[in-house]
C-alpha cells in the first residue's frame, strides 16, 4: 500500500506491519478464494444459467424460471437441498425470523448454543419488546448457552438443557455485535455429530450471515438442516440491491416460504422485477468480494493492533466471517474511527456518522459506510452500539485495498484528534 510521508511514523509503521501480515497470508486465502470461485462456476454451469434467467418478472412472479434456477444455484453452492432467494427479505433478520416462524410451533422450544443472539433477533425471539408477535409471545420458549471461555460450545450443558419441547437449536456462526470467536465450519460439524448421534429429532440452524464462501465448506455441507443470510451481505456480491434467502432441507425450506407469503403460496410466487440479474451477477462476483473482504481484515487487525489496539480476531487466525473488531475504550475514539472510516468512501464522504437509535437495536449505534446499497456490509462498513467497551466491527470490502485506505483514515482522524500518539 501506498505510503504518505506526512504521515505520522506510528502510522506509516503500522502499515508496513500489516502489509506483511498480509502477505505471509496470501497463499492460504487464495487456495480459499480460488476453490470457492470453482464451486460457484460449476453450480451456474450445472444449472444451466441462461440470458433469459436473467429477466425479472412483475405481478405474482408466475412461471418464473429465473427465481427457480436461482434458488438452485445457491442450494448447490451452500450444500442444501433446496433454497428460497427472494428481494421480498427486507433483511438477513427478516429471511431468520421467516426460517423461525415457519419451522417453529406453539409449545416449542429453542435453544441458542452459541450465547446471546445477535441483538436484532432479540425482538424476534422476545428478549425485548413484548407484545408485538415474537415467537415467545406465540408461546416459543427460549434458552441461551454461552460459549466457554475458550470459545467453545458446551454439550454438557446443552444436553441439561434439553427437553421433550426442543424442537430447534440455533448458532450464530459470526461473532455479530460480541467480543467472542466466531464459530468454524469444525465446530459446527462437531455440534451437528452430537445432536444427530444423541437428539436426532432436533433441527439444527444457523445464522449464516457473514460466513457464506469464507471457509471452503457451507454448514450444508456439514449436515445442518436449515441456514439463512442476507444478499447485501457476502452473496450479494456488492451488487445485489436488498433480498436475503434461506436454505436447507426441502420440507423446511417449503415452511419457511410459506410464512413468507402465504400457505398454499409458499414460494411459487413474487415477482422478481429489476433486480434478478442483479442477483445472479452478484453471486458470481461473490468469491471475489468475500476474498477481497478477507484481505482487508486481515490487514486491519494487524494495522490496529500495531497501534496498539486490541482486534479480534488476531491477523493470523483462521478466518469463518468477514467480520474484524477492534476495541477502541472509549466513546470518543469510537465515534472519530467511524467518522474517518466514512471519510474514505465513495459516497457520501463528506457526510459526518453520529450516533442514533435504530430499528431492532436497544443501544444507540453508529454507523460508517458510504455504500451505493444502503446498508451494504460486503461493500465496507464499521460499525457498532455505543455501549462499553466500545468495540467498532468492520465487514466486508469491495477491495483490500479500499478497506486499507479507510483504516488509514481513521487511524489519522484519530491522530488528529489526539486520540491516539
Amino acid at each position: 500500500m501506498y505510503s504518505d510521508p506526512t504521515w505520522p511514523e506510528l502510522i506509516r509503521n503500522a502499515v508496513a506491519t500489516a502489509e506483511e501480515s498480509l502477505l505471509r497470508q496470501l497463499p492460504e486465502l487464495q487456495d480459499i478464494a480460488t476453490h470457492n470461485h470453482e464451486k460457484v462456476l460449476k453450480a451456474f454451469q450445472a444449472e444451466r444459467v441462461s440470458t433469459y434467467h436473467l429477466q425479472g418478472t412483475t405481478g405474482y412472479g408466475l412461471g418464473d424460471s429465473g427465481r427457480e434456477v436461482l434458488d438452485s444455484v445457491v442450494a448447490s453452492i451452500l450444500g442444501t437441498e433446496a433454497a428460497l432467494v427472494r428481494g421480498q427479505f427486507v433483511s438477513g433478520t427478516h429471511a431468520i425470523a421467516a426460517a423461525l416462524f415457519g419451522v417453529l410451533r406453539p409449545g416449542d422450544h429453542v435453544i441458542s448454543v452459541s450465547g446471546p443472539p445477535y441483538d436484532t433477533l432479540e425482538e424476534v425471539i422476545g428478549i425485548r419488546g413484548k407484545g408485538q408477535g415474537s415467537l415467545m409471545d406465540f408461546g416459543v420458549s427460549y434458552d441461551a448457552i454461552p460459549l466457554d471461555s475458550q470459545g467453545n460450545l458446551q454439550y454438557e450443558l446443552l444436553s441439561k438443557s434439553i427437553t421433550d419441547k426442543t424442537h430447534m437449536v440455533m448458532v450464530q456462526r459470526s461473532r455479530g455485535y460480541a467480543w467472542r470467536n466466531s464459530l468454524m465450519i469444525a465446530q459446527i460439524k462437531e455440534l451437528v455429530t452430537f445432536i444427530r448421534t444423541n437428539f436426532p429429532q432436533i433441527i439444527i440452524f444457523v445464522d449464516n450471515c457473514y460466513g457464506e464462501l469464507v471457509e471452503k465448506q457451507e454448514p450444508g455441507d456439514i449436515g445442518v438442516d436449515l441456514m439463512a443470510g442476507s444478499l447485501i451481505k457476502n452473496l450479494g456480491g456488492s451488487l445485489a440491491p436488498t433480498g436475503g434467502y434461506v436454505a436447507g432441507r426441502s420440507d423446511l425450506v417449503r415452511l419457511t416460504a410459506q410464512r413468507l407469503t402465504a400457505p398454499g403460496i409458499g414460494e411459487h410466487m413474487g415477482a422478481t422485477l429489476e433486480w434478478q440479474r442483479l442477483f445472479y451477477q452478484g453471486l458470481f462476483f461473490s468469491p471475489l468480494t468475500v476474498s477481497e473482504s478477507i484481505k482487508g481484515a486481515v490487514f486491519s487487525a494487524a494495522f490496529w493492533g500495531a497501534l496498539g489496539f486490541e482486534v479480534h480476531p488476531e491477523p493470523d487466525a483462521p478466518r469463518t466471517d468477514l467480520i474484524q473488531a477492534v476495541k477502541l475504550g472509549a466513546r470518543d475514539k469510537m465515534i472519530s474511527f467511524c467518522q474517518g472510516i466514512q471519510k474514505g468512501s465513495p459516497i457520501d464522504s463528506h457526510a459526518l456518522p453520529i450516533p442514533s437509535g435504530m430499528p431492532g437495536y436497544d443501544d444507540e449505534v453508529i454507523m460508517a459506510g458510504g455504500t451505493f446499497i444502503q446498508g451494504s456490509t460486503s461493500e465496507f462498513s464499521a460499525d457498532g452500539p455505543l455501549r462499553e467497551p466500545y468495540i467498532v466491527y468492520q465487514q466486508g470490502g469491495i477491495s483490500h485495498i479500499y478497506v486499507q485506505m479507510g483504516n488509514v483514515l481513521a487511524a489519522l482522524n484519530l491522530w488528529q484528534q489526539g486520540l491516539i500518539r
